[in-house]
């Protein structure tokens, strides 16, 4: 009787095993899944991925070779990729891997300087040459860093076809368009990403019936700047022409508009999304702040007056939209006037869902150049008024939403979201009774009380 041993591969010998640690926004995760789906058609064997800075989730991952695709945004987005980066070259002297792949928004930003910091790095892949990445994981180890990155002055918007989604089976995430033209004075997403690039429409109709046909019932529509969509390629139906297509897509359920530019807004883009069937009404549209002072020192190419009419117009025309945004504390020259004015104009408006970030001061960026840089101390106190101001708004809605019935879409048995609930940023519902329910599954429901920001719901019996 024998038996057959598996041959130990030659320590030089390209990897045949990855695992990938995807962190920061949703559109690097649909890098992250584009790579995994380029690395297993090169012949590599994804064994594993991690959506997420868990460091220790790392230790589970059984590969040759781990790439970290990080996020460069800001800088405590930067010190979390590092982290993930010293995590992994740990497991590399611990001889739990044979090689350390960096890619991503970092990689784009920092360059080699990543090699300064943490120099037992193999390689760096940059965000215009995500398709090295097969090249980059299946190298010889003893064949010395690489930087397999660069900057292109006119960079193609590629296809992401043909992933390995990270995401539940019943919800996606599709960009329509990548980089930035607005030039706002905090950001440093066009030295990274570069200029704003839109995919033809026929491209992302074609990505959309491919994951629809993945299980997906769910699209979030992504990019930096989606109301721009289409005018640096010559479409001018633009933004309004691709959300009436959406409409087309068979089997898609919900549709979501993300990351959409105020100043770009138009009426027409307004009525397209009021009348489309299959997008939800929710929009998520970033502010930033309120005070012209600061929305004219941040670049935002909007006035106050500007805003309030738009956001007027989009609950008077799209009835029972739900509106996400975002906004800045803290920025240079932010002056107590400046943050009672966004402070009462939260308590005002009442947005459905926001987030806040503290001003931060990145390198390349002209606002790091400004004067009146506030202490940390000011911003973390901006942020957590302005926090438990949107906090005591949001109680308020979901008490008197108690009786009310909504469509939820689950993502468990016992937590799922209304159409006015994007996944991973905003609160969710929480179903009770919802036994049979299964990942994916339409239902309707019935608020029957809130559990901080987030819904109790019940299954509708009749």
């Amino acid at each position: 009787m024998s038996t057959q041993q598996t041959a130990t591969p030659p320590v030089d010998a390209p990897s045949r095993t990855v695992g990938l640690v995807s962190l920061g926004c949703p559109k690097n995760l649909v890098d992250s899944e584009a790579m995994l789906g380029g690395l297993a058609v090169s012949g590599v064997v994804p064994t594993g991925a991690i959506d997420g800075a868990a460091l220790e989730a790392m230790d589970q991952l059984d590969a040759e070779t781990i790439v970290i695709n990080t996020c460069g945004f800001l800088e405590a987005s930067k010190q979390e990729s590092l982290a993930a980066i010293r995590r992994a070259v740990e497991l590399k002297s611990q001889g739990r891997c044979k090689r350390v792949v960096v890619a991503g928004c970092l990689a784009q930003r920092m360059g080699k300087k990543i090699l300064a910091e943490v120099p037992e790095v193999d390689a760096l892949v940059g965000v215009f040459d995500r398709e090295k990445i097969a090249d980059a994981v299946k190298a010889d180890v003893s064949s010395g860093a690489q930087f397999l990155g660069k900057y292109h002055s006119n960079p193609r918007m590629g296809s992401d076809s043909a992933r390995m989604r990270l995401t539940p089976r019943h919800f996606a995430y599709l960009r329509i368009s990548e980089g930035c033209n607005q030039g706002c004075t905090f950001c440093t997403i066009p030295s990274i990403r570069g200029p704003m690039r839109s995919k033809q429409l026929t491209d992302i109709l074609s990505e959309a019936r491919e994951l629809v046909a993945d299980g997906a019932r769910e699209l979030n529509f992504i990019g930096q700047d989606t109301t721009s969509y289409g005018s640096d390629i010559g479409y001018s139906a633009g933004l309004s022409g691709f959300l009436r297509a959406v409409d087309a897509i068979d089997g898609l359920a919900w549709g979501r508009l993300m990351y959409a530019y105020p100043s770009c807004f138009t009426d027409e883009m307004i009525g397209a999304l009021a009348e489309s069937e299959k997008m939800v009404k929710y929009i998520d549209i970033p502010l930033q702040h309120i005070h012209d002072d600061m929305l004219s020192a941040m670049r935002r190419r909007v006035t106050r007056r500007q805003t309030e009419e738009l956001l007027g117009k989009l609950r008077t025309r799209i009835p029972g939209v739900s509106i996400r945004t975002t906004f800045i504390v803290g920025f240079p020259g932010e002056r107590d006037s400046h943050f009672e004015a966004l402070l009462a104009f939260v308590r005002d408006f009442c947005f459905d869902m926001m987030g806040v970030f503290c001003y931060s001061p990145e390198a390349g960026t002209p606002a790091r150049r400004m004067d009146n840089q506030l202490s940390d101390v000011v911003k973390q106190q901006r942020r957590d008024e302005l926090m438990q101001a949107q906090q005591q708004v949001v109680f308020a809605a979901n008490r008197r939403r108690i009786g009310q019935r909504v469509t939820v879409m689950a993502d468990s048995e016992s937590e799922g979201r209304h159409c006015g609930q994007a996944p991973d940023v905003d609160s969710i519902c929480l179903i009770r009774n919802g036994v049979g329910i299964k990942s994916g599954d339409l239902f309707e429901g019935r608020i029957t009380d809130h559990d901080g920001y987030d819904l109790i719901v019940e299954p509708a019996s009749g």
